[in-house]
């Protein structure tokens, strides 16, 4: 029976260090993508920037692919502790484990995609209303400020902290929002993606801000994700995070 639980223990070891691999090894392939595109921007004058710029349905498809990818790279991180303990729960219930996680992780990737399908969208018309340049950096100060404060605004409230509290809490996800089998993998990763929308959401809105290729604004709030999801006592790091971001919205918008 030892030897049994042993062998059990290894096989539980050895699959949870691979997911663990293959989650943080997508997450690397991203930020080589978004290395490499940002590189590739810097090396353009924005002239040529412009002439490139053309919003057809091949460079909104091209901008969507973008989002989806850094997306991918900023939230898959913090989303591994939760990939793990789903695969934990469904092997120990003798479930189909790499089918499970699958579709899990699909569920809550698809759900980022769809956020990406929005901001692209979003980007568009910030970009029509001459807010955002085609470098993709925002063109008035009042809209940076006033991103900031509402985005900080956001990191206050209720919903935020609900949204911040499943994300934190992986076991207390699975054991409100538990469904068995490979559909309902799927259905939890929608559920959880859904929750980490409305958790980090407004924190990538505001790459309009700062930048939406500018890989220090990216990783600056990749690590404010990590913070507010893994550390102990994120939620308040988070808050105090929201309460600078007002504070410099605020400054923004009364020296415009």
């Amino acid at each position: 029976m030892r030897a049994r639980h042993g062998a059990f223990s290894g096989e539980w070891l050895r699959g949870s260090l691979l997911t663990l691999a293959g989650l943080l090894a997508i997450a690397a392939l991203a930020w080589l993508y978004l290395i490499g595109m940002a590189s590739d921007m810097e090396g353009m004058s924005s002239g040529s920037m412009i002439a490139f710029h053309h919003w057809t349905l091949g460079y909104f498809a091209l901008m969507f692919v973008m989002w989806s990818i850094m997306m991918v790279a900023m939230m898959m991180p913090s989303a591994a502790p939760m990939v793990l303990l789903y695969r934990q729960v469904v092997r120990k219930n003798h479930l189909p484990a790499v089918r499970g996680t699958i579709a899990f992780t699909g569920g809550y990737v698809l759900v980022w995609a769809l956020f990406s399908l929005a901001a692209t969208l979003l980007q568009w018309l910030l970009e029509e209303w001459a807010l955002l340049s085609p470098m993709m950096r925002s063109q008035s100060v009042l809209f940076s400020g006033a991103l900031l404060m509402a985005a900080g605004i956001y990191q206050l409230s209720s919903f935020k902290q609900a949204c911040l509290k499943r994300c934190r809490g992986p076991l207390l996800f699975i054991t409100c929002y538990w469904q068995p089998g490979v559909k309902g993998a799927f259905t939890m990763g929608l559920r959880h993606g859904a929750f980490c929308v409305g958790c980090c959401g407004a924190l990538m809105l505001l790459l309009f801000a700062g930048g939406v290729m500018d890989l220090t604004v990216i990783a600056a709030i990749a690590g404010v994700v990590l913070l507010e999801k893994l550390v102990p006592h994120g939620e308040w790091w988070g808050k105090t995070i929201g309460v600078l971001a007002i504070a410099f919205g605020l400054g923004l918008v009364v020296s415009g």
